[in-house]
């Protein structure tokens, strides 16, 4: 992986529109070299500064029927419960584009935190026999054209937390937790091998709530002591940080 690329803005809305541009065009090279483009979503305040995609001029000059929507992560509740990513994220973001149901890939409901993990992995494995997904020649895990990612305040992506195992998962590509210290509990999510078998990831960081992680991630001493789980994110080609003031104020 090349040197990861940061990005600092004034702003959230600054964010915001560097983004939309940045995934304008991944799009495009994508669509014009695979067929189709490929994207995991967080949950958060990701979904949020994703607004301008559902924007003139994105909104209609992208392919949105060439795009398949994968989680990062997901609380194991049903899909209209309040604390879905899922809803979440089609309540802000894919209500408002034209991707078609069949290619948007969200858990299935009313199984278990282990029958969950295990059967979207299951899915996905199924994706990349039919060609639907690429394979990275590398680790042999799928692999994602674009994985939009968001940090919390202590430093933890996807439901992979500091003091958790999971972050050390070597050959699920989905795994489970049932002691998120967030509620909901029960989650399911991404493990770092297939997190960092994608293309191209985009590390989306606002706020002064995060400011300590990203200096401890992106400071002159992030190469000291035990990594947050963030500084295991490093993606196959590239690694792009999206900041803005607030988020960079101990850099």
């Amino acid at each position: 992986m090349a040197l990861p690329t940061v990005q600092k803005f004034e702003s959230e809305e600054q964010v915001a529109v560097a983004l939309a541009i940045y995934i304008f065009h991944l799009s495009a090279k994508y669509i014009a070299a695979n067929g189709s483009f490929s994207v995991v979503l967080s949950g958060g305040s990701l979904i949020d500064t994703l607004r301008k995609l559902t924007e003139p001029p994105y909104a209609n000059s992208i392919d949105w029927s060439k795009w398949l929507i994968f989680f990062l992560d997901e609380r194991v509740v049903p899909l209209d419960h309040p604390d879905s990513n899922y809803k979440l994220a089609y309540d802000g973001f894919l209500s408002k584009v034209p991707i078609p149901a069949s290619n948007i890939f969200p858990i299935k409901e009313k199984l278990s935190p282990e029958e969950a993990a295990d059967e979207y992995e299951q899915r996905l494995k199924h994706l990349v026999a039919n060609n639907t997904l690429k394979t990275s020649p590398t680790t042999g895990f799928a692999k994602f054209d674009l994985m939009l990612v968001g940090m919390g305040p202590e430093g933890h992506v996807a439901s992979l937390f500091c003091w958790h195992f999971e972050r050390f998962e070597k050959k699920k590509w989905v795994t489970f937790i049932k002691d998120s210290p967030k509620p909901p509990s029960n989650r399911i999510t991404f493990t770092f091998p297939l997190i960092n078998s994608a293309s191209e990831i985009a590390m989306v960081v606002t706020g002064e709530d995060v400011a300590d992680a990203v200096k401890v991630a992106l400071g002159k001493h992030a190469s000291y002591g035990y990594p947050l789980p963030v500084q295991k994110v490093s993606p196959e080609e590239n690694l792009t940080w999206f900041l803005d003031k607030e988020a960079t104020s101990e850099l």
